[in-house]
């Protein structure tokens, strides 16, 4: 078995393990750098990490293959890639930019497997009359419409 389908194995039985912990993203570089991306339902922290990380550092010998290894958790300004990404984030404020270039910004309000629903208020002229009103606004958006998202922090 080759090093790459190792460290591969490795990490598929690590996450097993460690359910609640999903990846997001995986390289192996031509110099055996691994890369690991990990995100959680709930949070990820130090620990899990950690403990995805021995479980691979501790199956390979570096006397058969010099390598580095860097697991780390999916940072508060990543994009969000899967549908389990956006589960965990109901009720927070995204901003969703679609393929055609739209962006939307709006409180993630709905989301399963196929698509996300984001909620926000819009100052809109009045059907009557001079001045604005404030509106509720909803939209449902199916991911294959989906160019990026990330959640927008608030300070």
């Amino acid at each position: 078995m080759n090093f790459n389908q190792k460290v591969e194995d490795l990490l598929t039985e690590a996450l097993k393990e460690n359910s609640h912990i999903f990846l997001v993203d995986f390289k192996i570089g031509g110099d055996n750098s691994i890369k690991i991306i990990l995100d959680g339902d709930d949070e990820i922290n130090v620990k899990d990490c950690i403990n995805i990380s021995r479980s691979i550092e501790h199956e390979l010998d570096r006397d058969e293959e010099d390598f580095g290894l860097e697991v780390a958790s999916a940072g508060v300004g990543s994009p969000l890639k899967f549908p389990r990404q956006y589960l965990k984030n109901i009720n927070r404020e995204l901003e969703v930019m679609l393929l055609e270039g739209e962006i939307i910004k709006g409180k993630l309000v709905k989301a399963d497997e196929n698509e996300i629903e984001l909620e926000w208020k819009q100052r809109e002229p009045k059907p009557i009359g001079k001045g604005k009103v404030t509106v509720k606004k909803n939209k449902v958006i199916a991911f294959e419409q989906i160019n990026q998202t990330k959640v927008v922090v608030k300070f």
